[in-house]
């Protein structure tokens, strides 16, 4: 009796990621824009934030071409209140955000997205945070 090895395979039809929201800080540079991408290729709506406008467009124009959505919006990581800012907006926009990426390269950012979230998304762990992480969802303020 062989055993075979578990398999990643899933319908051909049904992508991993639909219709969840996905914000992504540093989403312009090269890890966070990669990581857009396969979010949006495995159906994630994407939300692009960062510095580069022109960096997070033309992410934003790969991820269109390919067929799926995306928004940019220029926040700084470093402005907590702009972060929490585009968060809510997103929130309000979307309806809930379920993942929140920080692809930002200065060492010293990598806390400030997670800090300026209310206290109903809970924070992930610190050695969760060296990839793509997931947390609950944020809903709309106020509800």
């Amino acid at each position: 009796m062989s055993l075979s090895p578990p398999t990643l395979e899933r319908p051909m039809n049904r992508r991993s990621l639909e219709n969840k929201n996905a914000v992504i800080h540093g989403a312009g540079g090269a890890i966070g824009g990669a990581i857009a991408r396969a979010f949006a290729r495995e159906g994630a709506r994407v939300f692009l934030a960062g510095r580069s406008l022109g960096k997070l467009e033309a992410v934003a124009k790969d991820v269109a071409a390919a067929g799926g959505v995306a928004e940019t919006a220029r926040v700084d990581a470093l402005d907590e209140r702009a972060v929490k800012t585009r968060a809510d907006a997103v929130a309000m926009r979307a309806g809930h955000i379920d993942i929140a990426v920080n692809a930002v390269g200065i060492m010293h950012v990598q806390g400030t997205p997670s800090r300026s979230c209310p206290s109903r998304i809970t924070p992930i762990p610190s050695r969760a945070t060296r990839g793509p992480t997931s947390s609950p969802r944020r809903q709309r303020p106020g509800t």
